[in-house]
């Protein structure tokens, strides 16, 4: 007996839908040139992780239990003297997603994550990079369940970016709004 592979909600959507409705929309000629998702990347920097370790720990905690992947510590690139950062001292936390647990956290942070936010009229329809590649910006790491809020040791933001094979901005949106990314109406 052969045994079910499991497929997320939003990927198969993605593939029985979304891709018809790209290929109708923007009029290409093979399945091959819709845009898709290429992988989705996580991250936290901890600055004050200089003064105490244990918040960088933490960071990957919280990191790993939001993201279910293994979180890992990212080093600072250069010496910052004004912030007292020295080359390759531990200052954060990153997490790159891609496959069922890319789509798997989107849906998460779609339909979960970004309806909590305080105050929340629409995510920002102006942060793609040109490339179509898309960015945010959260300020509490306590809108996602995963998160026990008793248990934190101190509320930090995350940053999350979203990279596509979308050759431009346009189709990129397109794509983010058919997966249910709520962009604020101007």
């Amino acid at each position: 007996m052969k045994e079910k592979k499991y497929t997320p909600r939003l990927q198969k959507l993605f593939r029985d839908q979304i891709s018809k409705q790209l290929m109708d929309e923007y009029k290409y000629t093979s399945i091959m040139e819709v845009p898709k998702l290429m992988k989705i990347v996580v991250s936290m920097g901890m600055g004050e992780a200089i003064q105490n370790k244990k918040l960088l720990e933490n960071a990957v905690k919280e990191l790993t239990q939001i993201t279910g992947q293994k979180a890992v510590k990212t080093k600072a690139r250069k010496s910052i003297s004004q912030f007292k950062i020295r080359e390759g001292m531990e200052i954060g936390a990153t997490v790159t997603l891609r496959g069922n647990m890319m789509y798997d956290f989107l849906e998460r942070l779609v339909s979960i994550a970004i309806p909590r936010l305080k105050d929340f009229r629409g995510i920002n329809p102006n942060s793609f990079d040109g490339h179509g590649n898309y960015s945010i910006g959260l300020t509490e790491q306590i809108i996602f369940p995963e998160i026990e809020y008793d248990k934190i040791e101190r509320i930090s933001g995350l940053n999350i970016a979203i990279v596509t094979t979308a050759r431009s901005d346009k189709e990129a949106k397109t794509l983010l709004e058919k997966l249910g990314m709520p962009f604020r109406k101007n």
